[in-house]
């Protein structure tokens, strides 16, 4: 009688694997399941991949800051270029000296001018060292336009003329003109900085910031045999 033959071990012969069953974790990247047990996880929650807001919101401090002090140079440049109104006194009352003159919208316009002109400088300084945008960026430039304005405006009328103009008249005497306070007029004047600086800044980053790579999605193999169909069969 011939003995059965027997695995060597005395293991039992190992079944042959179903081509789709799925495969032992731990399996070889070669092997269908490392698609499974080695696909890096979509949100690890590492410190690399979380944004930094606590910077940014420091950045947009500094630029804010930085923004609304710049507002001293054009209060300077203000006082400095806009046209003043002349005025005449007599031994009663003050009067204009050109009741036709237009230069009071003209210190308007000139603080818009100069205020459009320090919006689109500040958007493109603070562009070339951050081209990367974002709103805190954008929130920035327009709070420190707005307090750049108002300091502006206020250190323009403080450097302009005196705003006692009695006393002026008193110093200069009855028939000599002499320059009228700096005033602004229309306040709406003091939006010109940051709504320029805003749409500038916006501008720019739309043209010119690096964009973040679109997002590719991961292919991975169907092992499962749906896809396959059956051949069509002769007739």
């Amino acid at each position: 009688m011939i003995a059965p033959l027997t695995p060597r071990n005395n293991q039992p012969p190992e079944e042959p694997q179903h081509p789709f069953a799925a495969p032992a974790a731990g399996g070889s990247p070669a092997d269908p399941g490392a698609y499974a047990s080695h696909r890096p996880s979509e949100d690890d929650g590492s410190p690399d991949h979380l944004p930094d807001h606590a910077r940014e919101l420091r950045e947009s401090a500094v630029i804010a800051l930085a923004v609304a002090v710049s507002g001293a140079l054009l209060g300077v440049l203000w006082a400095w270029l806009a046209p003043h109104v002349p005025l005449i006194a007599d031994s009663k009352s003050v009067y204009l000296k050109n009741t036709e003159g237009e230069e009071a919208i003209g210190a308007d316009s000139v603080f818009v001018l100069l205020a459009i002109g320090f919006g689109l400088l500040s958007a493109g300084v603070v562009f070339f060292f951050r081209r990367r945008g974002g709103i805190p960026l954008v929130v920035a430039l327009a709070v420190g336009g707005v307090l750049g304005a108002i300091l502006a405006w206020q250190l323009g009328m403080w450097l302009g003329p005196t705003e006692d103009v009695v006393a002026h008249a008193e110093q200069v005497g009855p028939g000599v003109p002499f320059d009228s306070p700096l005033r602004l007029g229309a306040k709406g004047a003091l939006l010109a900085w940051p709504i320029t600086s805003m749409l500038a800044q916006l501008l720019l980053t739309a043209l010119f910031a690096p964009h973040d790579p679109e997002p590719t999605a991961r292919v991975v193999p169907d092992w499962s045999g749906h896809h396959q169909q059956n051949p069509p069969q002769p007739d």
